[in-house]
């Protein structure tokens, strides 16, 4: 397993880059920008780990901003830890067998949701390839908010 990123909701975006990258001094890795899921990713990188971060390999603070108006309350700003997985249907059946619940199953064989017992969110990515899509995550629905 390694860890990938955190993920932090902003309201303004342009406020959000000037505290992290003037201020506080991280740097910008990458962006993108969704039309159709009208958001935008900016990654970000502390500078003494920026050489790993070009290499996908050190720990990175995704800021998403959502094009639409949010007010956002009771923790949503911050979304989830992420962590890149060997195997997420062995990962998320040996999550299944010890009473952890699947809030978004890995239908697409590359990306699940799970809560930690606080309730943080946890994003499973697959390694490489995403796995061919397989029972009984196909058929899986959603289950609780991820």
């Amino acid at each position: 397993m390694q860890y990938l990123h955190t993920m932090v909701r902003v309201s303004d975006l342009d406020a959000a880059l000037d505290f992290y990258c003037n201020k506080l001094g991280l740097v910008e890795t990458s962006r993108k920008d969704s039309e159709k899921g009208r958001f935008s990713l900016v990654f970000l990188s502390a500078p003494d780990d920026l050489e790993r971060s070009k290499q996908d390999s050190a720990p990175l603070i995704e800021l998403t901003y959502n094009w639409d108006p949010e007010t956002y309350q009771g923790g949503r700003n911050f979304g989830h830890l992420a962590f890149r997985v060997d195997d997420i249907y062995a990962l998320c059946q040996s999550l299944h067998d010890n009473g952890v619940v699947i809030n978004r199953p890995p239908r697409d064989g590359h990306m699940a949701f799970v809560r930690s017992p606080d309730g943080i969110s946890i994003e499973l990515l697959q390694k490489g390839q995403s796995l061919a899509p397989q029972e009984p995550w196909i058929s899986m629905p959603n289950s609780g908010e991820w």
